[in-house]
């Protein structure tokens, strides 16, 4: 296309503007004809094209279209240039007259009366060249509100017109940095993020407006867009109000301190009342004669040169980006697709449901097998908290070394003073040094009383935590089905309840068997308590030695014990170190049997929740009133509806992107031939 236009292009001199504007050429337009009609009509099909995936949205697929964009600070010209371009006349006046992206497609058609239309919110409105200002102006408040503010949603003007080039481009706000009555205050903010939004796709091409009248360096059209095209490659310059400002004109578009590097073009506004056809003879006259002026090269002068330099620049961004484009939207298609063949097949009949039920739970039981009783990690490879089996453990043996810890404290505090206190209460006229049971049992239920919210904390957590993997697990399965989800998740949260207070009963069961008796027949009770016995003489020696200078005693399988407190004790330390001994002999057996006991009771507990218990709680929620039977699963979630009904509109879009583009690529192969 580029090829083309450079084949086609022609120098616009001062017979063929004034042949132009008295219509002695009738191939070429009555106000504007800078391109050749042939060329003309290969770009019309693609603009066609790339209109067409603009009207799709395709924009919301990420894929972005190739556009010229128009900015310029206010009172820049902007709307002057537009005017010149499209031969109709824009809303003018004070302030921000441009409130939303206004995108601009001229299509030259030989018509005997212009075709105005306006498309906004869904709507086609058509209108005139007198009315269009006034229609813009409707649309506008529409779409910004009847204020001063304005807003992102864009408003297509649709000018068929004879002579007009075939161009499409987004005219957006006027920079301005001061609010003027009514308008926000941040109204800066909001046309710059406009702005930037348009501008920043690397298929956008800039047209910067200018005005000969102000230094180039200090527009803020320019910071933003040097902002993403810092090398000026996409970016076109037109310099409007040269007649007002001619001086230093030619120096500052041939220095080009600002980077543009697809040129500048300098043209001269139209005053008052010209019409349009004598705007364009007083330009070329301008150019063609003023001293300052006409030193400037013919071929960076005028509106006819501009249009040429657009569409040719349009043809240059579509050929560019056309393949890209294509790929993308191929892309997209494919994803979209294999996202869509992801999604559960809707379930249409109560048969499909049972079978689909079933098929869930026995996924689910096979998953809480694996990470609950089997230690098989493969579904949840990084998930740390779903390595059930290595999790609990943590939690058994927390538990454990608290409660040892308990009791390892008690072992050494303040030692034999508790089994001095209870022999003393236990006294009664009888035989010396015989053990009282009553003082035993008096300290072990002290013990047992004293770390009985331990095990029932242990049990709290442990199913806490079981609720969370199996809500996790099951959820995880059924995430497609909504109402089986409303359901596992309802009976999953009933049977943990229901468990833990099945195993803190336990826990109570066995710490009062515990509380009640002081029996073991395990052989390690006596082997323990003999070891201990076996070092009672040397403790007593320890503690009545008056050259014991530490007044420590290092008691095997204890510890070292501060024994300077038991020396008053002298008559009862025999009978005290027996029941002392007796006591951590025992002790040991009890936590072990209370850790033991629980451990074996939860892993009793887990096997039976995954391989009887939770099948038959979901079961028995789903086919309640409350769960409404299997029917329910007929229903699909609406996340999943809402997804499968986005991606069936993204892969409609896609295709009939994909068609248009492909009828464009065959006629633009047909161009080649």
């Amino acid at each position: 296309m580029v090829g083309t236009a450079k084949k086609t292009r022609r120098t616009t001199n001062k017979d063929d503007s004034l042949a132009v504007v008295h219509g002695e050429n009738p191939q070429v337009s009555t106000i504007i004809a800078p391109i050749v009609s042939s060329y003309n009509e290969k770009i019309r099909p693609i603009l066609d094209a790339v209109e067409n995936l603009r009207r799709l949205n395709i924009a919301k697929e990420g894929i972005q279209l190739p556009t010229i964009v128009v900015v310029g600070d206010q009172s820049s010209g902007k709307s002057s240039v537009l005017e010149s371009l499209a031969g109709i006349s824009l809303p003018r006046g004070q302030g921000i007259c441009t409130r939303v992206p206004l995108v601009m497609r001229l299509q030259s058609h030989p018509l005997p009366n212009p075709e105005l239309m306006l498309e906004f919110n869904g709507k086609s409105i058509s209108t005139d060249e007198d009315n269009v200002s006034d229609a813009i102006n409707i649309a506008t408040d529409e779409l910004a509100g009847n204020a001063k503010g304005i807003s992102n949603t864009p408003l297509t003007l649709v000018v068929k017109k004879n002579g007009v080039p075939d161009l499409t481009m987004v005219d957006l706000p006027g920079i301005t940095r001061v609010p003027v009555h009514g308008q926000p205050e941040n109204i800066y903010d909001q046309i710059k993020d406009i702005i930037m939004e348009y501008i920043r796709p690397e298929e956008s091409i800039i047209l910067n407006v200018l005005s000969a009248t102000v230094d180039f360096t200090t527009c803020e059209s320019i910071r933003m867009s040097q902002s993403v095209d810092k090398t000026g490659l996409r970016t076109l310059a037109v310099v409007t109000k040269a007649d007002k400002s001619p001086e230093g004109l030619l120096e500052k578009v041939t220095a080009d301190d600002v980077n543009i590097g697809l040129g500048y073009v300098c043209v001269r506004n139209r005053i008052g009342d010209e019409s349009y056809e004598e705007a364009r003879i007083e330009e070329e006259r301008l150019f063609e004669s003023h001293p300052m002026l006409s030193k400037i090269d013919k071929s960076i002068v005028g509106v006819p040169v501009l249009a040429q330099r657009l569409v040719q620049v349009q043809g240059m961004i579509i050929s560019k980006t056309l393949p890209e484009i294509v790929k993308k939207i191929n892309e997209k298609l494919t994803y979209n697709l294999s996202e869509l063949d992801k999604l559960p097949v809707n379930l249409t009949c109560v048969a499909d449901a049972m079978t689909t039920f079933m098929h869930i739970i026995g996924l689910s039981k096979e998953s809480l097998r694996k990470i609950l009783l089997r230690g098989e990690f493969d579904e949840y490879p990084d998930e740390k908290n779903m390595h059930c089996t290595a999790r609990l453990v943590d939690l058994l043996d927390s538990y454990s070394n608290h409660l040892q810890c308990f009791s390892e404290k008690e072992a050494t505090k303040d030692f034999l003073m508790e089994e001095i206190r209870e022999l003393q209460e236990a006294k009664l006229i009888g035989l010396p040094n015989f053990m009282p049971r009553t003082a035993f049992l008096s300290i072990h239920q002290r013990k047992v009383k004293a770390i009985a919210h331990m095990p029932i904390d242990f049990v709290h957590n442990v199913w806490e935590y079981l609720e969370t993997v199996v809500s996790s697990v099951l959820l995880r399965h059924c995430e497609n089905y909504y109402q089986l989800q409303v359901s596992t998740r309802r009976a999953g949260q009933s049977l943990i309840a229901k468990m833990k207070e099945s195993s803190i009963k336990h826990v109570l069961v066995v710490v009062e068997m515990e509380n009640l008796t002081d029996y073991t027949c395990n052989p390690e009770f006596m082997a323990e308590y003999n070891k201990l016995i076996s070092q009672q003489d040397d403790f007593v020696k320890a503690v009545l030695d008056p050259n014991n200078n530490n007044q420590t005693f290092d008691l095997k399988g204890v510890g070292v014990i501060d024994v300077a407190h038991l020396k008053q004790y002298f008559s009862m330390l025999t009978q005290a170190f027996d029941l002392k001994g007796r006591m951590i002999a025992y002790w040991r057996i009890v936590q072990k049997r209370i850790i033991d006991s629980i451990a074996m009771h939860l892993m009793l507990s887990i096997h039976n929740l995954v391989n009887k218990d939770l099948e038959k709680e979901i079961v028995h929620d789903l086919m309640s009133p409350k769960g409404g039977g299997i029917e329910r699963l007929l229903e699909e979630s609406p996340s999943i509806a809402g997804k499968r009904d986005k991606l069936n509109r993204s892969v409609k879009v896609l295709q009939e992107s994909k068609e248009t583009v492909g009828n464009l690529m065959d006629r633009i192969g047909t161009y080649g031939d």
